[in-house]
């Protein structure tokens, strides 16, 4: 994406293009409202492509608007429970009611996150992680760092996949913290017990009157707490996906690409997503990790906890559960806002934030890499961009494209410094590839075209971007006719041609979060024109996780080096890879744009 001066100049079609590409709730969340996949869509269509609806001159007006968290007519709701219960269907259809559902977020941050100044409506006081009941010793089902695809209807149940029942295990979960984009409240309440579990969603409100109705609405839900981030400045999307779920004898932390929506998770069988998943252990009581004890992973979890807004006896719980399990993974993140001053808070999120972690992983190199991005939204991808996400892989916290850009006076000058980025360009163009699906990909869909709402990008955006149509691959299923909306980066080294490489040299990682292909989940660094000094600039909330995959040189050079072969295998049994591999290119196919 352009610069920071390029977005805020008014133009009214760059501010549509950003919107659709990066779903900012004030245009594109009543857009992808029209796209819910209720009943009236038929999955068994589309599945040659035969039946598209006649796209060339369907609108979005041919499909319902719905606005607001929706569902909580309490009455409404039970009497709909039972009549389901007495159906009990085994893979339950989308339901014809029309379902609306409602893009949510809160806190301006600075040098240091809030602990709680954010918005914070409660009818239930002192929610806390800490006070739940005792019980007996419980086996952990996600000891380690995993990974999973979401369940889809209609297909075969694997290893590999996981139903959101099967996440929440709601019999004894009494504390969820939900944090989404989208959300089917109605849907979500069918799965949690209310009466026993105490829920706090952290939603976007972009203003009071939008927050006050949210707090109306809810406002018989004893155990019910709303959250919002802020949305002040130049913060465009409460876009994060978390969940932090509280069990008696441990918290199960998950980030899932998913939104809290039905699709997402797979229940009319034509869209899939990506989940990390893992169980810590509650301390014996009287024991608590203390701050300095806590892992990469966990201190940055409570900093994003703490910047969302969440209430100080929510974020102080968490440590009376034991992170060692995480000292081998990061949590990543974006915070929505301008980042700078003395502490250099900008290192700690965005691109910046992700370069760290790469560091703090010992997963630096300065060797070559190969990087296959899923994404579900692209925006306005240029060079720059993919220079800055290339070096943070890297490990790179930023400030060398940042000192080449700011430092540099002239052009000319700038040309002279600039065989470093020929390399990097030249990598790019040989080993980046960014996975997004095709018009015919869609349209031959288990859905077909009008499930592909979620999925976006803007015709003028690719068709000006060189290196994006250099780039691109079409993204398809293994798991053949489902849609993605995932966000998945797959990196490793480039093998050494004839050298013997080490074992740090050989590990490849995953990232697995909300963050899309744009500046605005990933932010930018810029010079500050008071201070001069680094700046960092994120239009969006955005969380994920890295999982290193440790290869020996081996199996590394076996997978990367021998021509044809899935050069993703290093994966195999930790991360899914749930696309065909390699992907072919787009080139003359016209890519899925949405709302064209």
């Amino acid at each position: 994406m352009g610069d920071a001066g390029d977005v805020d100049s008014g133009d009214e079609d760059l501010r549509l293009a950003i919107a659709l590409s990066l779903q900012e709730q004030d245009v594109v969340a009543p857009l992808q409202d029209r796209n819910l996949m209720r009943d009236t869509v038929d999955p068994a269509k589309n599945l040659t492509g035969a039946d598209e609806q006649n796209p060339a001159t369907m609108t979005l007006d041919d499909v319902p608007i719905y606005y607001g968290i929706v569902g909580l007519d309490r009455k409404a709701m039970e009497e709909e429970r039972l009549a389901r219960k007495r159906k009990a269907p085994i893979s339950p259809p989308l339901r014809a009611k029309n379902r609306k559902t409602t893009n949510a977020s809160a806190q301006q941050i600075h040098d240091h996150p809030p602990s709680s100044t954010a918005e914070v409506t409660s009818t239930s006081s002192n929610i806390q992680f800490h006070e739940l009941p005792a019980s007996r010793e419980t086996t952990l089902r996600f000891p380690t760092a995993t990974v999973k695809k979401t369940w889809a209807s209609g297909f075969p149940r694997s290893d590999e996949d996981i139903k959101l029942e099967e996440v929440l295990e709601r019999k004894d979960l009494t504390m969820a913290v939900l944090s989404s984009f989208q959300w089917d409240v109605e849907w979500l309440l069918e799965k949690i017990d209310t009466a026993t579990t105490k829920l706090i969603m952290v939603m976007q409100a972009n203003d009071e009157a939008t927050k006050q109705q949210y707090a109306r609405e809810t406002a018989d839900m004893a155990n019910l707490r709303l959250c919002f981030p802020s949305m002040e400045g130049q913060i465009n999307c409460m876009h994060s996906k978390l969940m932090l779920l509280a069990h008696p004898n441990y918290l199960r932390i998950v980030v899932p690409t998913a939104n809290l929506v039905p699709y997402d998770w797979g229940e009319s069988g034509v869209m899939e997503n990506t989940l990390f998943l893992i169980d810590l252990p509650r301390h014996p009581k009287g024991c608590r990790t203390s701050p300095d004890d806590l892992t990469f992973f966990g201190k940055e979890l409570i900093y994003f906890c703490q910047a969302m807004g969440l209430q100080t006896d929510v974020v102080n719980s968490i440590y009376d559960f034991d992170f060692s399990a995480t000292k081998d993974v990061a949590f990543v993140h974006t915070i929505g806002g301008t980042h700078s001053g003395e502490t250099e808070p900008w290192r700690r999120t965005g691109y910046c934030g992700l370069g760290r972690a790469v560091q703090h992983l010992g997963l630096s190199t300065a060797q070559p890499l190969r990087i296959d991005f899923i994404a579900s939204s692209i925006g306005a991808v240029n060079i720059d961009f993919l220079i800055m996400l290339y070096l943070a892989a890297q490990g790179n916290d930023g400030l060398r494209e940042y000192t080449w850009r700011s430092t540099i006076a002239t052009k000319a000058a700038r040309k002279r410094d600039h065989s470093w980025r020929d390399e990097l360009i030249e990598d790019i163009e040989n080993n980046f590839r960014l996975y997004f699906p095709s018009r015919d990909t869609v349209v031959r869909s288990r859905g077909g075209v009008l499930c592909g709402g979620p999925i976006c990008l803007q015709s003028k955006w690719y068709k000006s971007s060189t290196i994006l149509q250099h780039i691109l691959r079409d993204c398809k299923s293994t798991r053949k006719g489902l849609l993605m909306h995932n966000k998945l980066l797959f990196v490793r080294p480039q093998p050494h041609h004839g050298l013997e490489a080490s074992s740090s040299d050989r590990s490849a990682w995953a990232y697995i979060g909300s963050a899309n292909c744009s500046e605005s989940a990933w932010g930018k660094l810029v010079q500050d024109k008071v201070t001069n000094a680094p700046k960092l600039n994120c239009r969006n909330w955005e969380c994920g996780v890295i999982i290193p995959v440790r290869a020996s040189p081996l199996a590394a050079k076996s997978n990367d080096e021998v021509p044809g072969e899935n050069n993703l295998r290093v994966f195999d049994g930790k991360v899914p890879v749930p696309i065909q591999y390699p992907g072919e290119e787009i080139k003359d196919r016209k890519p899925w744009y949405y709302a064209e």
